[in-house]
């Protein structure tokens, strides 16, 4: 099985320790990962800011580093939501990319789903001690039904208690250019959200979404909590085993 690993922008970023954390996790489950030389932005951001063509652009530059591969896995449900469920309908009127885009959207997959859909896993190599609070991003509980696979990977770890906070399906205000546009509407809906955080008194605040996380993350640090704010790779992975 020959996967490619597409990395996302934020995470190449802001946070390369998740693209590690996630190689570790698919590495050594029979799988060859790679990482494609060529992959650049999904096209999220053109598409949400109503640049189709820029979005088509990127859409069909994705597709032909991509469709080699058995499976392409994403460490975002974000991203993965796109190439699934926008790139067919972005390209469906282009004859030449409508089927390469159906056909990458059916071998994309978001990192937790794929470890627990598609390998089945039953171990994960991660150790953490605390409890940990997890927020389920917009685009990937509505776009790709991910609630179950992320909890179910956390449940196999030794040591971690998971502790609902309420609203954990709420949205955390960052939705990409929203944040930017409605800065106010976000900055409010972002403090709904870090109340029921901490509410929830969990020693880190987990999510598959590192836009969401950074989004958390920030304002949590204006309100004066020091909370980690992790992305599940990086757990599952062992590259945080505490919460401190």
């Amino acid at each position: 099985m020959r996967l490619a690993l597409y990395v996302t922008c934020l995470v190449d970023l802001m946070r390369p320790s998740v693209g590690f954390a996630a190689l570790r996790l698919l590495s050594g489950r029979g799988c060859e990962v790679v990482v494609p030389p060529a992959q650049t932005c999904c096209g999220q951001p053109a598409w949400s800011a109503g640049n189709r063509p820029l979005a088509a652009d990127l859409a069909r530059r994705a597709i032909a580093g991509l469709e080699a591969y058995d499976y392409v896995v994403v460490p975002s449900g974000s991203c993965a939501d796109h190439i699934s469920n926008v790139y067919p309908q972005l390209l469906a009127d282009d004859p030449a990319w409508s089927g390469r885009a159906q056909a990458l959207a059916g071998r994309t997959h978001e990192l937790a789903s794929f470890l627990a859909d598609v390998l089945g896993i039953d171990s994960v190599p991660g150790k953490f001690a605390g409890s940990v609070t997890y927020h389920d991003s917009c685009k990937g509980l509505r776009g790709l039904a991910i609630k179950a696979q992320p909890r179910a990977l956390l449940g196999k770890l030794d040591g971690v208690t998971l502790r609902e906070m309420n609203g954990a399906e709420e949205c955390c205000g960052f939705g990409g250019t929203f944040s930017v546009k409605f800065g106010e509407i976000s900055a409010a809906i972002a403090a709904s959200k870090c109340d029921n955080i901490r509410a929830a008194a969990a020693d880190a605040i987990v999510g598959g979404d590192l836009g969401c996380l950074l989004n958390i993350e920030g304002k949590l640090r204006r309100m004066g909590d020091a909370t980690p704010v992790l992305h599940v790779a990086e757990v599952l992975a062992g590259s945080r085993s505490k919460a401190g």
